[in-house]
């Protein structure tokens, strides 16, 4: 069985390109349609559950599924190889970025990508919308979260934290949809101690040794796979302020490279916090720290995933029962719509012009381009990426290797 399941879940890991929504529907086919691994309904509510969860949905989809079929090593397997072909893809992109990173060809490829990243964002608002605003309490609490975000700057946990409130709170009632047990308490919590301990034991082993600079990686990366709600759209923003602002380990410039990097490879997008990790290595102490650096924000960002789903996995029944954690995972996907409107301005402005400021009116902060430094050939490389993906509907990785490539032109300007 373990054979089998390294052979099915190892391709799952190398053809998962193209975000969330490509990931699981490749899934469906592989667990539910071509071998009975999942029925429908198991796979809907794993999916549903992996939503509420923080981190990413279809990592954590492909542990659950590991699990039903093989346990704890199952699940290690199937999230395992979900994450690993894309985690050594990063490594070698980021060695490469930080060598060649500065090469006027390679910047011309980067402009391609991250102007294709522009409408890749656009994209995923408009799938998140679609299925997220089906209320008005959602559409309220959708517009309620760009605005502390895009004009006061509200920490993003926050934003989470209250559309959950409310989202407990304004729940119509409802009749549960399945009758659930609550499994052993004590056994769940004996699985979250034991995964805790294996999770903040290197953190531990840093502290002890007055490893600074690793330890404020891991705690940081640690902080974030607690908030990671809604994917790696969803805290790209508050990811980006912290780094290039709080801990200046990387530039905007950069930070924006590492998410055109992470959208080229396959697994999910968060692994662009690896990526994010070894450039701070790499400016901090040369290779070797770039690659403690990387696995140590592997490491904090993914076990926790890992613990979710072996403490969780047993209580889908349970809490597919209660009304108001489904209430609350509403409001939080209606927010992250929110959210990601304020990474789509965000992103989009940093792209389109050499140079951007803010402008303060009391509590209220907004990102002020100069129009003067409009990069023509960022937008319609992004025109171009926008009739590819939205309209002709051609798969990303070809999108993005024609906009990678046309970017080459923009070196005879």
């Amino acid at each position: 069985m373990t054979a089998e399941l390294i052979r099915v879940f190892g391709r799952i890991g190398f053809l998962s390109f193209g975000g969330p929504a490509a990931q699981i529907a490749l899934m469906h086919k592989e667990l539910v349609e071509d071998r009975p691994w999942l029925s429908e309904d198991e796979y809907l509510k794993a999916l549903s559950f992996c939503m509420l969860l923080p981190g990413p949905e279809a990592m954590q989809l492909a542990t659950y599924a590991g699990w039903k079929r093989g346990g704890i090593v199952g699940g290690l397997i199937g999230g395992g190889l979900f994450v690993i072909p894309g985690a050594l893809l990063i490594m070698l992109l980021a060695l490469a970025y930080g060598t060649y990173g500065n090469l006027a060809v390679i910047q011309a490829l980067f402009l391609g990508v991250k102007a294709c990243v522009v409408v890749i964002v656009v994209q995923a608002l408009i799938k998140v919308a679609k299925r997220a605003l089906a209320r008005p309490m959602h559409r309220v609490i959708a517009i309620g979260a760009f605005i502390a975000l895009f004009l006061f700057s509200m920490p993003f946990p926050l934003v989470v934290l209250c559309a959950g409130f409310i989202g407990t709170i304004s729940r119509p009632k409802a009749k549960a949809t399945a009758v659930g047990t609550l499994p052993s308490i004590t056994r769940t919590l004996r699985t979250i101690g034991i995964g805790c301990a294996i999770w903040v034991a290197p953190l531990i082993i840093l502290a002890a040794a007055h490893q600074q600079f690793l330890l404020e990686i891991g705690l940081f990366f640690s902080k974030l796979a607690v908030v990671t709600f809604g994917g790696a759209y969803a805290v790209l923003a508050y990811m980006t302020q912290e780094v290039v602002v709080s801990y200046q380990w990387l530039s905007t410039q950069q930070m924006m490279d590492a998410l055109g990097l992470a959208e080229t490879t396959p697994g999910p997008l968060i692994l662009v916090t690896q990526f994010v990790g070894m450039i701070a290595g790499l400016a901090q102490g040369g290779i070797g720290l770039a690659l403690l650096a990387g696995m140590l924000t592997l490491w904090v960002t993914f076990v926790p995933c890992f613990i979710w789903i072996f403490a969780g996995a047993p209580m889908i029944d349970w809490l597919d029962s209660r009304p108001r954690l489904r209430g609350a995972l509403s409001a939080i996907t209606a927010a992250v719509v929110g959210v990601i409107a304020n990474l789509s301005i965000w992103f989009a402005i940093h792209v389109f012009f050499d140079r951007v400021g803010t402008v303060h009116w009391g509590a209220i902060t907004v990102v002020s381009p100069e129009s003067s430094t409009l990069q023509p050939a960022a937008v319609l490389l992004a025109s171009l990426a926008a009739i590819l993906l939205l309209w002709r509907n051609w798969s990303l990785p070809l999108v993005l290797a024609i906009t990678a490539f046309a970017g080459l032109f923009t070196l005879a300007n």
